[in-house]
């Protein structure tokens, strides 16, 4: 599946186009209630992307709406390619199917962790021990399917069309010890294999520097290929996940990004930190 192409960035360029199809025809949710007899939190529902569009739901908001026929016919389009099934849509249950299917569409990520190595760079043990750790309930099989879906996402990097990743990773995350001695030291060796691609820049935000721009905690920031799709900057929680979708929300954290990288450590110093830490394990 070619960038931008899958389910999740279609259904939000096409509720992105309805709302402000509403807004340039002057109609407030409730009008547009009344109008197609149906609740306005079910159109509220539909412009912030909590539920499905049919096709009939386009077609009846778009009449209400005043729209030509070619939008008409694009939207339309639109709706039928957002509801496809995507190959994340089996892992619904254990991963937040937005963020993933926005992986995938993405163009480039920039990320900063704190307290563990981005999922894009784990090796497959230090992954299972993560999860042990945050999920201890969790069945065999569903760490299985956590891990599983973890290896797909990180195909990304190595595709015909590589993903590309700049990752800035606390030093506190090298050095705390997820699944043991052994682990760590495989987990750190895997980074070091990430010098090889081109597309990854991996930098360390290391103690000696002292406080940073990203201490209030861990980001994502996603950029597509095309232009219609704006960055989007994605915050993970234990409770929820947070998209900001704001262009002063998104220019706030590039902005701490950029300051980020200019306070960590270079690439090449990066992994001659990395490489003493994992020799420190040996």
């Amino acid at each position: 599946m070619s960038r931008g192409s899958s389910p999740t960035l279609r259904k939000r360029r096409l509720v992105s186009e309805l709302r402000r199809l509403r807004e340039a025809a002057d109609l407030t949710i409730e009008e547009v209630g009344e109008r197609l007899e149906c609740s306005a939190s079910k159109i509220s529902r539909i412009e912030t992307g909590r539920v499905g569009v049919t096709p009939r739901d386009v077609r009846d908001m778009l009449a209400a709406y005043g729209a030509d026929r070619a939008t008409l016919d694009e939207l339309v389009q639109l709706a039928r390619e957002a509801r496809r099934k995507a190959w994340w849509d089996e892992f619904g249950d254990i991963a937040p199917g937005r963020y993933v299917g926005f992986e995938a569409d993405a163009e480039s990520v920039r990320t900063y962790q704190g307290l563990m190595v981005p999922g894009l760079l784990q090796c497959e043990a230090y992954t299972r021990a993560l999860i042990r750790d945050v999920l201890p309930d969790a069945a065999p099989a569903e760490v299985d399917r956590r891990v599983e879906l973890r290896k797909a996402r990180q195909a990304l990097l190595v595709d015909d069309e590589p993903l590309r990743l700049h990752v800035v990773v606390d030093e506190a995350a090298l050095r705390r010890l997820i699944g043991g001695r052994e682990v760590m030291a495989e987990q750190l060796w895997r980074l070091h294999e990430v010098e090889k691609l081109p597309n990854v820049t991996l930098q360390v935000a290391s103690f000696e520097a002292g406080g940073h721009a990203a201490m209030d905690g861990p980001f994502v920031i996603l950029t597509f290929p095309e232009q219609l799709d704006p960055d989007v900057v994605y915050i993970e929680s234990t409770r929820s996940d947070v998209y900001l979708e704001q262009s002063s929300d998104v220019a706030r954290y590039s902005d701490m990004f950029a300051r980020l990288c200019a306070e960590a450590l270079d690439p090449a110093a990066s992994f001659a930190l990395i490489g003493r830490v994992a020799r420190e394990l040996a």
